[in-house]
């Protein structure tokens, strides 16, 4: 098994933040607001978006649900700045509220989420076992979860054949930003491990993908943050 090798937790530059966005996520995102959907997270009226980049995920929701709104927080200023640029071109600008936060410190109340969403945040993050009780605390007693990020290859063969699949066609900053996700990302045990210390049971986290992993949970009623 590839050991983890941490990459940058924001993305701070202007170069970064533009190679993200133009990087073809739509498809994937699109999958995971409709995997999100049918986990019913846009069934509540606050949703909390962890990790929103340029804000992509928000906008799929907004357009996949005509009353669907958000809060969309990342922890980097410029992902920020395109993210604004992008609603207010979407025309969801009063239905997507950005805040610049840290994931690992959610100035939440506990509770106050009908749902929390994130995608492809968790492998960014050094401690992401803190980030995953920040969402279980900030989210409601019956509210949903859902989580999506990479898993980590067992080597680094199959991390180069992703790569050569997945980014075929990249540029090269774009190319290595997927090669240091991989290497960033967590296993499902981990993630399994990180999540069952809250409570959560080991099957929440699944395999769905050939290079991803999901939690799907329902806040049990009574369940405080921890």
């Amino acid at each position: 098994m590839l050991q983890r090798i941490l990459e940058v937790e924001a993305m701070e530059t202007p170069e970064e933040a533009r190679d993200y966005d133009a990087m073809g996520h739509s498809i994937v995102n699109r999958i995971f607001v409709q995997d999100a959907s049918a986990h019913g997270v846009a069934d509540g009226s606050a949703m909390l978006d962890v990790g929103t980049g340029t804000a992509l995920i928000p906008i799929e929701f907004c357009e996949q649900h005509s009353t669907c709104s958000l809060v969309a927080i990342d922890l980097a200023a410029e992902m920020l700045k395109l993210a604004a640029v992008n609603i207010e071109r979407a025309g969801f600008a009063e239905r997507i509220k950005l805040e610049q936060v840290d994931g690992k410190r959610l100035h939440y109340a506990e509770g106050t989420f009908a749902a929390v969403v994130s995608n492809s945040i968790i492998h960014h993050i050094p401690t992401p076992a803190v980030v995953f009780a920040e969402m279980h605390r900030v989210c409601a007693d019956g509210g949903k979860l859902f989580v999506r990020d990479l898993r980590r290859p067992e080597t680094e063969e199959e991390l180069l054949r992703l790569v050569a699949l997945y980014a075929d066609g990249a540029n090269a900053h774009q190319r290595q930003l997927f090669t240091d996700s991989l290497y960033a990302a967590l296993t499902l045990d981990e993630v399994r491990a990180m999540v069952g210390e809250l409570g959560y049971a080991e099957n929440s986290v699944v395999d769905t993908s050939d290079r991803h992993w999901t939690w799907r949970a329902k806040k049990p009623a009574g369940t405080r943050g921890v």
